[in-house]
């Protein structure tokens, strides 16, 4: 339960960051923030899917789905970047934080059953 409210905290803070990046789009602290916001929740999802393995064990079908789970890490790797990158020019972190929207874009079959599978 606390993984997932950590989570949600994250994921509150994703409106407030991206209103005061509404309002000041060309300054880097609101591109940082809301990358560290993003990066937050990325963060907090992993952690809920290791606890949701961890209590569900490494056979379950959640963790044979979830794998190595390079779209999430990869997310929060380029979260990271554009926190960093914010400060050089806040449109590069806008770009990343873009690019990461875009990865999700395409639905994540790895939970989706297979042929003949239930849902």
């Amino acid at each position: 339960m606390w993984a997932n409210l950590h989570l949600l905290f994250w994921l509150s803070l994703i409106p407030v960051a991206t209103k005061w990046v509404g309002q000041a789009h060309q300054a880097s602290l609101p591109a940082s923030v809301y990358g560290i916001a993003s990066l937050g929740a990325a963060v907090a999802y992993g952690l809920l899917v290791q606890m949701i393995i961890k209590a569900n064990g490494r056979d379950s079908p959640v963790a044979t789905g979830i794998g190595s789970d390079l779209k999430g890490r990869l997310s929060a790797g380029l979260f990271a970047a554009g926190v960093g990158l914010a400060w050089l020019s806040p449109w590069i972190a806008y770009a990343l934080y873009a690019a990461v929207a875009l990865l999700w874009l395409v639905p994540d079959r790895r939970l989706v059953p297979g042929p003949g599978g239930s849902r």
